[in-house]
């Protein structure tokens, strides 16, 4: 009787671990409560749940049993769902003028995308922020699995928090995120159709300056520097004529191709790739202040913004803040760099992540047949994915046009251009942001707020 009695207390231990979730009311470096609802926990995936994976969700602060329901999935591959948190769309971020010290201060976001939306922010694939796995092989991953893994924590997610299944749900994300979220939202609406459960209520997917084909997006990086006025007419008519329009597959005998994309590597060396007005920093430099007190000397460059999370995210107050299990990370990092995939064609892998997913255009020619909206967007100061990439992929779709190209505004400012795709019951908008860098609510947090609430009440943006 006994054994039977602590056998029913370990199961119920083991079953609240798995799907434990915690109210955070107050952080390390914000002065008082939370004025917003902020949960975080753990949802096991995979075989035996050997793999756990962190989140963070907040609420909407407007309505949240009617607002729509996203889970943000952040790129790499490797990155934190919370730099998306505490960087671009999350309701807190560094107060830079006001830190001082050895610690850094938060303040609230005005420009949060939980004004409009509840938010699940998540640490994927495994190895990511702090999601961690039980074995060292189950460390190992790669596209598909991830697509597939992440549907498998969204289901579990909601099977845990029943009174979000009649949220409109929006798969959403940005960078190398482009690879699976048009994936996972394909198999969102197959679930659907075939019946899984919880039966979600899928309306569509957004992504900001994703990833989304391989190939076209290194080899438009050229013509985009070109249209910049980064490298010059010369410079590009000759590389464009001597590579054949091909500056990733290069003939190692080609030497009048080698020879012109050496002069162009000379002219974007020293530019800032995920914002080309930027500065450009030193990394030597950038590795120097880790551990400076704050505010850090130096010349502002925005890399220098993320040692403000090194520091937070790793500190034993934050980390008991926010729930995380002791002695299953070793440190936060903002981005696991032993997943980060090469900047040439033929990198299939890195040390623990296999790259098998090589353009995902199929996947979002399949959802056009669906009852499906889409918002793509685009910094057009972004050259890690170049605007030109994106409307490039979307009109191989062959999509009708609604409404053609033309400005949108945000305070009677031109904040950017936008074009309207309709076919039957799939609505795709596609907007630049003026201004804005690779993730384009980092830089432009007022325009993508507007942006996205407009789209979402499906008013013209």
């Amino acid at each position: 009787m006994v054994l039977v009695v602590i056998v029913f207390v370990l199961m119920l231990f083991l079953t609240n671990v798995v799907s434990s979730h915690f109210i955070v009311e107050t952080l390390p470096g914000f002065d008082g409560q939370l004025p917003f609802k902020l949960e975080t926990g753990y949802i096991g995936v995979g075989e035996e749940e050997k793999l756990q994976l962190f989140y963070y969700f907040v609420e909407s602060e407007r309505d949240p049993q009617n607002d729509p329901l996203i889970i943000w999935l952040i790129g790499g591959p490797g990155c934190s769902g919370l730099s998306a948190f505490l960087y671009e769309i999350g309701p807190l971020t560094f107060d830079y003028a006001n830190s001082s010290g050895n610690f850094p201060k938060l303040e609230l976001n005005l420009h949060s995308w939980s004004k409009v939306a509840n938010i699940i922010f998540i640490d994927q694939p495994v190895g990511a922020g702090y999601s961690y796995a039980k074995t060292s092989e189950a460390y190992n991953s790669n596209d598909t699995l991830s697509a597939t893994l992440i549907y498998d924590f969204l289901r579990k997610w909601l099977m845990d928090h029943p009174e979000y299944l009649k949220n409109p749900l929006y798969v959403a994300g940005d960078s190398y995120a482009g690879i699976y979220i048009a994936l996972v939202t394909r198999k969102i609406y197959d679930g659907v159709e075939v019946g899984d459960e919880p039966q979600m209520n899928i309306k569509g997917y957004i992504q900001g300056n994703a990833l989304t084909d391989r190939y076209t997006t290194m080899n438009s990086r050229v013509k985009y520097a070109y249209h910049m006025g980064l490298i010059s007419d010369k410079i590009y008519q000759s590389a464009k004529a001597n590579c054949n329009g091909n500056y990733v597959d290069i003939d190692p005998n080609n030497i009048l191709c080698l020879n012109d994309l050496q002069k162009v590597k000379k002219c974007l060396n020293s530019i800032r790739r995920d914002h080309i007005l930027e500065n450009w920093c030193e990394l030597s430099v950038l590795m120097s202040n880790v551990h400076s007190l704050f505010p850090i000397p130096g010349p502002w460059c925005r890399e220098n913004n993320y040692i403000y999370s090194k520091i937070w995210a790793n500190d034993k107050a934050v980390q008991k803040a926010l729930n995380i299990r002791e002695g299953t990370i070793l440190e936060w990092v903002k981005c696991n760099q032993s997943m980060r995939y090469g900047l040439h064609e033929g990198m299939k892998r890195s040390e623990s992540y296999v790259y098998d997913i090589q353009t995902s255009i199929d996947d979002h020619r399949h959802l056009s047949s669906k009852s499906c909206r889409a918002l793509v967007y685009s910094g057009d100061h972004d050259m890690t994915i170049p605007h030109l990439n994106t409307e490039e992929w979307i009109d191989t779709l062959k999509l009708p046009i609604l409404d053609d190209w033309e400005p949108w505004f945000v305070e009677d400012q031109v904040a950017g251009y936008k074009v309207k795709y309709l076919q039957n019951d799939y609505e795709l908008t596609y907007a630049t942001v003026k201004g804005a860098g690779h993730t384009a609510p980092e830089y432009k947090p007022r325009q993508c707020l507007s942006m996205v609430d407009r789209w979402f009440s499906d008013d013209p943006l």
